[in-house]
């Protein structure tokens, strides 16, 4: 698979990771027997970086992430994590001294000494722009505790705004078929700025898979069911905020773009791939069988001007008047 250089870091990174919330928490229960082997199958098809966070499954996906590597240590693995999620999300709860804490605990999960990469995980959007939020985080790693820092976000105006700090290293952002506002500033900002972009939620919580009807349903505790109306966390989380029943309609079109030979998630992963500025996606996996096929898209260089023609005339009449103005 591709390796590409993950912004200030200095990291060479798969362009297909693995996003591990499912690792933790909020998509039906994964054992962890299954988690391993998650994360065995994307390591024995070229994926080199992973990606969690502190609050998902309180951490449970950081302690299989450490105890897997620990398991493993020949593995050439950039590991990035994220922090801030688990109190109350107020400015004036991201202080150098909750940061120590936090990424202590994170060092404790993942059993390593420095973090490769730690993530502001979507915090309030006045946090970017807060001077000492960069020196508390530049603090981090002057004391080792870090190597690296990013942030998460979920409007493109807070990852303008962070790419405009010197040591900002990399952006986390939704980028998906359903959601192409990123390519309008964030990723030739990035670009210019040597700051990376991993793309998360790239297939729109599995819509872009072409595998759910509208009468699809989910276990109670999947963000995917409980979380449609945002009363949890943001709702452009879930089905990257687009109506559920839209959204099954435009995955079908989208479905009918996707060559033979492909399935219509690789198709999807490969077109984000393909955009200009992006380092790595990061798409979930729940078994070791969905791991290699989102794997095996790293390597597929499907996206055509039928494909990328395709996603910009469903994105443009079926989500942009709802979902540009808005993320």
């Amino acid at each position: 698979m591709e390796q590409r250089i993950l912004g200030k870091t200095g990291r060479s990174v798969s362009t297909v990771g693995l996003g591990t919330w499912q690792l933790g928490a909020d998509w039906g229960d994964v054992s962890e027997e299954d988690a391993v082997s998650v994360l065995k199958a994307s390591v024995d098809h070229g994926v080199t970086f992973f990606d969690t966070a502190d609050v998902y499954g309180d951490g449970r996906s950081e302690e299989i992430i450490g105890k897997f590597l620990r398991a493993n240590p020949g593995l050439d693995i950039t590991v990035a994590t994220k922090m801030g999620r688990r109190v109350d999300q107020v400015p004036e709860n991201y202080t150098l001294e909750n940061f120590r804490a936090w990424t202590d605990r994170s060092r404790r999960n993942l059993q390593q000494d420095t973090l490769d990469l730690v993530q502001l995980h979507c915090p309030p959007t006045a946090v970017y722009s807060r001077d000492e939020v960069y020196d508390a985080l530049d603090t981090l790693v002057s004391e080792g505790a870090i190597r690296n820092y990013g942030v998460s976000v979920e409007r493109t105006d807070e990852a303008l705004e962070a790419i405009k700090r010197g040591n900002t290293a990399s952006v986390q952002i939704i980028l998906n078929a359903f959601r192409l506002k990123p390519l309008d500033e964030v990723l030739p900002a990035a670009k210019a700025a040597n700051v990376g972009i991993i793309a998360r939620v790239p297939l729109a919580s599995g819509l872009l898979s072409g595998k759910y009807t509208a009468a699809t349903e989910f276990p109670a505790d999947d963000h995917r069911n409980y979380n449609r109306d945002g009363s949890s966390f943001d709702v452009g989380e879930t089905f990257s905020g687009v109506d559920f029943e839209t959204g099954v309609k435009a995955a079908q079109e989208f479905s009918a773009l996707v060559p033979d030979g492909v399935t219509s998630s690789q198709a999807a992963l490969a077109w984000v791939v393909a955009q200009d500025g992006v380092t790595s996606v990061i798409p979930g996996a729940r078994s070791a069988e969905q791991a290699r096929i989102n794997a095996e898209a790293g390597e597929m260089p499907v996206v055509g001007a039928g494909l990328a023609d395709g996603v910009r005339d469903i994105y443009d009449r079926y989500f942009r008047e709802a979902i540009h103005p808005r993320w």
